[in-house]
């Protein structure tokens, strides 16, 4: 359960870092009084990213566990 709230707290902070980094170097985008809820924004698409990559992660290191019935290992 620790793991899954630092790994939300690390998005988090890419997200805050990506609304800075946006409202630094183009501030006709965003304007600062919307930062926040920006890096919030963008903080919670950072983490549904990671957690669709861990899934797919999870999913494909599952599927490499099981050996096919035609493979070297496989016994007749």
């Amino acid at each position: 359960m620790m793991q899954e709230w630092i790994i939300f707290a690390l998005c988090l902070g890419v997200g805050g870092h990506i609304a800075l980094g946006v409202v630094m170097h183009a501030p006709g985008l965003w304007p600062w009084s919307t930062t926040g809820f920006y890096g919030l924004l963008s903080g919670l698409a950072v983490y549904g990213l990671v957690q669709a990559g861990r899934g797919f992660w999870k999913l494909f290191r599952h599927a490499q566990k099981f050996p096919s019935k035609n493979g070297p290992n496989a016994s007749c």
